[in-house]
């Protein structure tokens, strides 16, 4: 049977998986980089290291599948996103292994963006068919977008920005209050755990979401969250508070938005979309029958970063070329 490999290198996960013939997803290997404690993060430099060192023993996990699974096609990320420039070292080491494997083995090497691949595997995880033209939301500790997706013609999707943060990623702003908590990086889940302890009316916390036009901003929610802690503020009172912030920062830009461009579907991916309380305060403000905004969410495993949505572009891709030949 033919398999689609995908391969994605980013800032703090290395990943690799299959795809079969059909479209299934058969294997979907990761290994999230580790950081010491106290630290915010990995340099560059670190992190493409951390990745040359987790390839080979994700590639060993993969083993039993090549009894089974004969390579059609690989696919990788090699950029951040489809714009001019958009350049992370990190992807180096994905590119370099899927070239190489490519080249031995004479097979089509199909390249994508980081945010494609976020893209389609939050629209094979939501398991809906979604229009030509909708709106997607990439919040992560590297990208924090709202975009308008349609069908691409020099790539796979053509991706427009149509707001952006001005300084702070939301991830960023998760993992720097939570690195100030004493919580390890990263550090989202263990935030949303420390909020889910409290029941919503017991948070009298609150951040008010700074949006001024196509841009908005979580540099202000740093520093209050800061001042909180510093204060001896309850950790859970303050988590709530940071994920609220984002959750209302969304909901306003998505309101104006889809109000302007008359678009209904709204697809929401990134590491950052994989929490509840996120989730949960977006479906409450943006269902109302006053907008009536369809949200798509993937899975957990599949907003945060991984492969599965690079294997699938390349499975995609590799079906569309075929056709075409024949």
């Amino acid at each position: 049977m033919k398999g689609f490999l995908g391969i994605d290198t980013s800032a703090y996960t290395t990943s690799v998986a299959l795809v079969d013939q059909r479209g299934e997803l058969v294997a979907d290997k990761r290994e999230v980089l580790k950081v010491e404690l106290g630290k915010r993060g990995l340099r560059q430099s670190e992190a493409l290291f951390a990745h040359i060192k987790n390839l080979p023993f994700l590639f060993g996990e993969m083993e039993p599948y090549w009894a089974t699974y004969s390579l059609a096609a690989i696919a990788v990320s090699d950029r951040p996103r489809n714009v001019a420039g958009s350049y992370m070292p990190v992807f180096r080491a994905g590119e370099t292994v899927a070239r190489s494997i490519a080249s031995v083995m004479g097979i089509p090497l199909f390249t994508f963006s980081h945010q494609e691949g976020h893209i389609m595997a939050g629209e094979r995880g939501a398991g809906v068919n979604l229009p030509e033209r909708y709106i997607a939301v990439h919040f992560s500790g590297g990208t924090s977008e709202v975009l308008l997706v349609r069908p691409g013609q020099s790539s796979y999707y053509d991706i427009s920005i149509l707001a952006a943060t001005a300084d702070l990623h939301a991830g960023q702003l998760v993992d720097r209050v939570g690195v100030k908590m004493g919580l390890p990086f990263p550090c989202g889940k263990f935030m949303e755990e420390l909020a889910q302890e409290l029941a919503p009316e017991k948070c009298g916390l609150r951040i008010p979401a700074a949006v001024k036009g196509d841009s908005f901003s979580f540099s202000g929610a740093e520093a209050q969250a800061f001042r909180w802690l510093d204060k001896g503020a309850p950790l859970a009172e303050v988590s709530r508070a940071v994920f609220l912030c984002i959750a209302n920062t969304l909901e306003k830009v998505i309101r104006e938005k889809a109000k302007i461009l008359g678009v209904k579907d709204v697809l929401l991916v990134g590491g950052v979309m994989a929490n509840f309380i996120i989730r949960e305060r977006l479906k409450e403000r943006l269902s109302h029958p006053s907008l009536s905004c369809r949200l798509h969410f993937a899975p957990p495993g599949l907003s945060s970063d991984n492969a599965a949505g690079t294997a699938w572009l390349g499975w995609m891709t590799w079906l569309k070329t075929t056709r075409k030949e024949v």
